[in-house]
This record gives C-alpha cells, sequence and structure tokens, in this order.
C-alpha cells in the first residue's frame, strides 16, 4: 500500500497554505489523514526549513477541526512556524464498537498505545512520536522537524502533555487548552483507559501527565496551559489544580491561566491561540 503522503486538498491562508494529505499508516494499519500549514517562505535560501508545531485535537475531532476553526495560521505565518494536525484515531478499520460512543473508539485514540488485542490498532502514541515524524522528514524538506514543539486540547491537551513529558528530546517545548491532565481519576480516561490498556492501573499512569511529572521533571520550558473558568467539563473531567499540585512539588515550571467566562470550545481556543503559537516560536528559535 502506498504509505507516501497524496495531497487531496489546498487552500491558501495568510499567505502560506493550509494542505491536506492522506496516507496508509503502517503503525495503525489503515488510510491516514492530516493537515499541514506551510507559512509563506520569506527567504531566497532554499536551504530555509520551517519547525514544527503538532496540534493534536480532542474527542470527535478529525485533522480538520483545528485547521478550519483556530484562527492559528495568522501568527504561525508572521512567526514562520509550519502547523501539523495529525487525526485522533485510527479510522475505518470496523472493530466491533469502534463507533458506539463519542468518548472511545474511532475519534478518541487517547494519544497512547493500545495493550489490549481487540485495540491493537490504536496506536496513536507512536503513530505521533515516530511515524509521522519520520513522514514529513522524508517527503517535505521544506519542514525542519528537528525543531518541534507539540500543543493539544482536551484530550489532545492530554496527548500532547504526556508525549512531550516522555520525550523530552523531541520537543522544545509543550501547551495545552483544558487538558485532561489527570485521566486516571476522571470518568474519560477511566473508560478508556481500562479499555485500551486493561485493569492494571499501573499502565494508565505511564499516560497521566500528573503521574508522570513526578518522574520526568527536567524541564526546561515553561509548560503552559489555558483553562477556561466555565467550562463544563472544568471539575469532573479535566481536574488541572491536580496537575499544577504535581508541577509545584517536581518544580517543574508551569503557567496554568485560568480565563473567567471561557468554555470548552473553539471560540475559547481561538481566543488564545496567539499566544501558544508566540510560545512555542521563542522555544522553536532559540539557538
Amino acid at each position: 500500500m502506498e504509505t507516501k503522503p497524496s495531497e487531496i486538498s489546498s487552500s491558501k491562508m495568510f499567505g502560506g497554505y493550509n494542505k491536506r494529505y492522506k496516507h496508509f499508516s503502517p503503525t495503525l494499519g489503515c488510510s491516514m489523514t492530516f493537515h499541514i500549514y506551510f507559512p509563506p517562505s520569506t527567504s531566497t535560501s532554499t536551504s530555509h526549513r520551517f519547525p514544527v508545531l503538532y496540534w493534536l485535537s480532542g474527542l470527535t475531532c478529525t485533522d480538520e477541526n483545528f485547521i478550519i476553526k483556530s484562527g492559528a495560521q495568522r501568527v504561525a505565518s508572521s512567526e514562520g512556524v509550519a502547523l501539523i494536525a495529525p487525526d485522533t484515531s485510527p479510522r475505518g478499520l470496523s472493530i466491533e464498537g469502534e463507533a458506539e460512543s463519542w468518548d472511545f473508539g474511532v475519534g478518541a485514540g487517547f494519544y497512547l498505545n493500545a495493550t489490549q488485542e481487540k485495540w491493537k490498532n490504536w496506536r496513536m502514541c507512536d503513530y505521533v512520536v515516530k511515524e509521522l515524524p519520520k513522514l514529513l522528514n522524508e517527503n517535505f524538506p521544506q519542514l525542519d522537524t528537528s525543531r518541534a514543539s507539540i500543543s493539544g486540547h482536551s484530550m489532545g491537551g492530554h496527548g500532547a502533555l504526556t508525549i512531550y513529558l516522555k520525550n523530552l528530546d523531541k520537543y522544545k517545548s509543550v501547551s495545552a487548552f483544558a487538558p485532561i491532565v489527570n485521566p486516571t481519576n476522571c470518568p474519560w480516561g477511566q473508560k478508556a483507559f481500562s479499555n485500551y490498556l486493561g485493569g492494571n492501573k499501573t499502565d494508565w499512569e505511564e499516560y497521566d501527565a500528573t503521574c508522570l511529572i513526578k518522574k520526568f521533571t527536567d524541564v526546561s520550558a515553561t509548560i503552559l496551559i489555558d483553562q477556561g473558568g466555565d467550562d463544563k467539563f472544568l471539575h469532573d473531567q479535566l481536574l488541572p489544580h491536580k496537575f499544577e499540585e504535581a508541577c509545584r512539588s517536581a518544580k517543574v515550571p508551569l503557567l496554568l491561566r485560568l480565563q473567567p467566562g471561557y468554555d470548552h470550545s473553539y471560540f475559547f481556543i481561538s481566543t488564545f491561540i496567539d499566544d501558544h503559537i508566540r510560545h512555542h516560536a521563542q522555544a522553536l528559535n532559540l539557538p
């Protein structure tokens, strides 16, 4: 099967281009789509390459939501940062029960590597950390995948934080909007983890940012998190205070901003996305 990405759409925006690609993923065993926003090239040098910011989306999302709704391209264009938006799970595998609920299965990969046989294709962690950067490096010479940062929303915020903490050598910085920071202690996480990872809760902790921060404390760049104060999931699913406490104990630099009146939506994300792009641009462009 064709693993090389083929372009399926292109739209100009702020001088650059949103391009959508399709490829077969050996890691996931199915065809996958992803978006790249290429900033306009301001350099006449053919050797100029853009650093990349990976965006991991939340439950029910595809690779399109962030690209269409966030408005991140405006500052990504001026800062010269390429945006990479993968999908949120394998699709089209026809696993029994994969589409029965919105918070598990299709559209809900949780950026982990499932250990249970039924869900063995759910390996979004390996896809994001290993397969996708290699694919980009081999097919898009204008991207500098050695300069990478990672961000995301909700389930994707969980993914960004856990992937960053376990791969500090691969990413310059991390940020998140309304992340699920303590999934072992919330209904979304418990449902996903018990199905994907089985009943051993020690295994769950490998994908829980609040647990991981105690082990991976060598964080130099400040972690940036924005959380809406009127987010209906704040107190039962997201639990940012748990992560804040863990960071304080581990002496890990965290900037957690509680934004009064904002909810869990892309209205919230688009309001503060410029700060996040600049946060990453600064880290990516450090010598």
